[in-house]
């Protein structure tokens, strides 16, 4: 009888342990999960990142080769074919410069995705939390 309580035992604590580990939240959490769901912008010349910021974030910077205008619609069109939803907040076209700014939701982790420049170079300031923070402000990244 002690052998079969032991053995139950056993499967009962195995059990508990499997399902605890699928019970894990969908939410990402941990910089290289939240840097998994990035697409890295076309033509890009230089990645900074994942730097740790508030509410458990990461922020990614990345230098593109690539007119602002085209290349934030080019990486709109990348975030939403890995995912994202994605809403326009804000463009800019204007002589050889512009840029945008997008607001997206994938699952339940918040991005904000702020790019622009001049002439063929493009800055793009990507901020990711694994849910929406309170304050979801993206500083810009040093030059």
């Amino acid at each position: 009888m002690k052998r079969t309580s032991t053995v139950l035992a056993s499967v009962v604590l195995v059990a508990g342990l499997v399902l605890s580990g699928c019970s894990k939240s969908s939410s990402t959490s941990a910089p290289e999960d939240l840097k998994t769901l990035l697409p890295v912008p076309a033509n890009t010349q230089k990645t900074t990142g994942p730097d740790a910021i508030s509410a458990n974030g990461i922020r990614m910077n990345y230098q593109a080769a690539a007119a602002p205008g085209p290349a934030m619609v080019a990486y709109r069109t990348a975030l939403r074919d890995k995912g994202w939803e994605v809403t326009t907040i804000v463009t800019s076209e204007g002589g050889t410069g512009g840029g945008a700014t997008f607001i997206g939701t994938h699952g339940k982790a918040y991005g904000v995705f702020d790019g622009g420049g001049f002439d063929q170079q493009t800055f793009v300031d990507v901020c990711v939390w694994p849910e929406k923070p309170a304050d979801p402000n993206c500083t810009r990244a040093k030059r």
